[in-house]
């Protein structure tokens, strides 16, 4: 027998790879299909099933495009939801054999109505590993407030107590010994305090996850849905996605993949109003880009950004991107539902400089630029566009906290008039907030290179000064 788990960084999204005497399970499949179809056939296997854990919201599953490339059966627990696809509604409790080992549904409704378990008994008939999905990750569980979306009447009380309920009578009493495989780990929206671990053994998360320490319904409840931040808005499509249907992968990455000269880009872009979204690293990006784009580096929290900021996923786009790296990006942003890339732009902003098109910049300084005119001036208006967690934990003193997050609900503080120094925690984010804001007339936004870690680490900064520590919060 042999456990694979597949787990993708940029969504902080694991999927399981099973295979036992020729045949092979697959759960929680990612959107592109392709690396479990070779994997299987360089081991002389067969994909027999596609387990789905729960209808995702942060991701487009890939079950549908495997289903059709290998035959393999779409397995989900009970749901009432109808399907755009044939699929498997497996009862509480029923098991499915893959070659010689056995793989057992359980339901575990809480973080969604369908949402189930997974356990799987080896060779030998021992209970070996649980595949929790959303139900239960390491150091925490599943939100309950995603479904509520979706179904009417539903709240986010209703499914922590079916939670509760889940985790109390459907998971603890297993065997101390079951590993746990959870769909997510820390950086994912689908919890509120995940580990950065990817697998524990159940006995140790009895001892250790705060949900499942003894405690009556009502403080459960209380505990679970304090502190939830609003989803993206991306997260329900996705679902509905996930229910219904989709594009064929091979299709989004032909129609997305399409290399467009300057003058076609253009013309492109003008025509269907498509975002022009620069995928570039943000410090090359600043240097110079078609006026209008925005920024989301292919090297960071790429898809979850593009979930967050751009609400439809219907939204056409445009791409640029670093040569070699354009089918990577349809592929991401296909994870995450934007099916609708209309083509990159070939031989990238060097091929449009030189057919002589106006291209912008974006103002960056150091912190010791930052400094020094600080000095000078003897103030400066600082925007901290870090999570609100981030600017409670530690802030430069003075600095205003607009996050990234909530840019469109917050855009009108800014005043358009005044000259802002921009920061995140190292700059990844602060180029995108900048980029956004750009695009939209504020030309008064200046880049602070690096960061508030930049910030700290300026031996010209009086940190005892400009950093407000924890402690004075």
């Amino acid at each position: 027998m042999k456990i694979e788990q597949i787990y993708t960084g940029c969504l902080a999204q694991g999927a399981y790879y099973i295979e036992s005497a020729g045949e092979a399970a697959i759960i929680d499949p990612l959107r592109e299909v392709q690396p479990y179809i070779e994997k299987a056939a360089r081991n002389g296997a067969v994909i027999k099933y596609i387990f789905e854990t729960h209808f995702h919201a942060d991701f487009v599953s890939g079950h549908k495009d495997l289903a059709a490339k290998t035959g393999a059966t779409i397995v989900y627990g009970p749901t009432t939801m109808k399907l755009g696809f044939d699929a498997v509604i497996a009862e509480d409790g029923q098991e499915f054999r893959v070659g010689q080992v056995k793989i057992k549904v359980i339901h575990t409704p809480g973080h969604t109505m369908e949402s189930s378990v997974f356990l799987l008994t080896n060779e030998e008939g021992k209970e070996e590993a649980l595949f929790t999905g959303d139900t239960l990750f390491i150091g925490d569980v599943g939100r309950p407030d995603l479904a509520q979306k979706v179904i009417e009447g539903l709240t986010q009380e209703k499914l922590a107590s079916h939670l509760y309920d889940s985790l109390r009578n459907k998971i603890m009493p297993l065997s101390d010994d079951l590993i746990v495989y959870p769909a997510h780990g820390a950086g994912s929206a689908c919890g509120k305090n995940m580990s950065k671990e990817t697998s524990d053994t159940l006995g140790n998360q009895k001892k250790t996850n705060y949900a499942l320490q003894d405690m009556s319904r009502e403080a459960f409840i209380k505990e679970v849905i304090t502190g939830l931040t609003p989803p993206p808005a991306y997260f329900p499509q996705n679902v509905m996605m996930n229910i219904q249907g989709y594009d064929s992968i091979d299709a989004v990455l032909d129609r997305g993949c399409r290399a467009l000269s300057p003058a076609a880009f253009e013309s492109v872009a003008n025509e269907t109003g498509a975002v022009i979204l620069d995928t570039r690293a943000p410090e090359i990006f600043a240097k110079g880009f078609i006026p209008n784009s925005i920024n989301i580096g292919i090297d960071g929290s790429f898809a979850v950004w593009v979930g967050t900021l751009l609400p439809d996923v219907k939204q056409e786009i445009l791409v640029v991107a670093d040569k070699g790296r354009e089918e990577e990006v349809v592929t991401r942003l296909a994870r995450v539902g934007y099916d609708h890339a209309l083509g990159y732009l070939e031989g990238g902003l060097d091929s449009w400089r030189s057919e002589g098109k106006e291209v912008d910049e974006i103002k960056t300084v150091t912190a010791e630029e930052l400094d020094a005119i600080k000095a000078k001036q003897g103030d400066v208006s600082l925007l901290d566009i870090r999570k609100l967690s981030e600017y409670k934990n530690e802030h430069v003193v003075g600095a205003e906290n607009i996050p990234l997050d909530y840019i469109n609900e917050n855009m009108a503080q800014i005043d358009k008039n005044k000259t802002y120094y921009v920061h995140c925690a190292g700059g990844y984010r602060s180029m995108i907030f900048n980029s956004i804001m750009k695009a939209r007339g504020y030309n008064n936004l200046i880049d602070v290179k690096g960061g508030l870690s930049a910030i700290k680490a300026s031996a010209k900064f009086d940190l005892s000064d400009y950093v407000c520590p924890t402690t004075l919060l």
